[in-house]
């Protein structure tokens, strides 16, 4: 499926995407998994958590189809911009 193989597709770009980047891969791809975020906000020492939480909370009523679509589209972007390792 598109899904999986965008997946990993993103673990093979020359260089990491920006942390803006990568909390929107993160969002779209635990609202394409798991769904809307039920689980509780990190605590607030934990800022990488937070963020990631905040990320994926964001995303509340996109459907799993959706947030899918939109990974994939993101990948398929961030591959254009930070390329694939030969």
């Amino acid at each position: 499926m598109a899904f999986e193989a965008a997946a990993e597709k993103v673990k093979n770009l020359v260089s990491s995407p920006s942390n803006d980047e990568l909390l929107e891969l993160y969002a779209l791809y635990k609202q394409g998994t798991v769904g809307d975020n039920t689980t509780s906000k990190p605590g607030m020492f934990d800022m990488k958590g937070k963020a990631k939480w905040s990320a994926w909370d964001g995303k509340k009523g996109v459907s799993q189809e959706e947030a899918k679509t939109q990974y994939i589209s993101l990948v398929d972007k961030l591959v254009e911009k930070y390329k694939l390792k030969e």
